[in-house]
């Protein structure tokens, strides 16, 4: 007996449906180019903190302006192989960003970041701000 063509689509369809599902479970779908990002309401402070591996505290520009705090992570790309050529290469990108736009307004000259093992942690804590742009060094 023959199967129903309709049958398989809907498979496929609940299967697609199910990988979606998980993925949106474990954390949701990464975009390509983005940082992936925690951002806690400790009650008196928001901490972001973002995953920023192969990066540098040099390669990392961190901005709060506006409600919104911005990293920028750019690296150059790693010279060939100095043993030959490469027979596969995944480990191409240079560069990623993020926006995250805060619910209320911070202490901008509280603010502080760290970054340790490929970890940034930025804590601001809430207050009425400033409009102006402030750049935030990293320690």
């Amino acid at each position: 007996m023959r199967r129903n063509p309709f049958d398989e689509i809907e498979e496929l369809l609940d299967r697609v449906s199910r990988q979606v599902e998980e993925g949106m479970s474990a954390g949701g779908l990464q975009v390509p180019g983005t940082v992936p990002i925690d951002v806690a309401d400790t009650g008196e402070e928001y901490v972001v903190t973002a995953d920023l591996p192969g990066y540098e505290t040099d390669d990392i520009d961190l901005t709060l302006s506006e409600g919104s705090l911005r990293f920028e992570a750019n690296r150059t790309d790693e010279a060939q192989h100095a043993d030959g050529r490469y027979l596969r290469r995944e480990r191409t990108k240079t560069s990623a960003s993020r926006r995250v736009r805060l619910p209320e307004p911070v202490d901008e000259e509280a603010v502080a970041a760290g970054f340790e093992n490929g970890v940034l942690t930025v804590q601001l804590p809430k207050e009425s701000g400033g409009e102006e742009t402030r750049h935030i060094d990293i320690e």
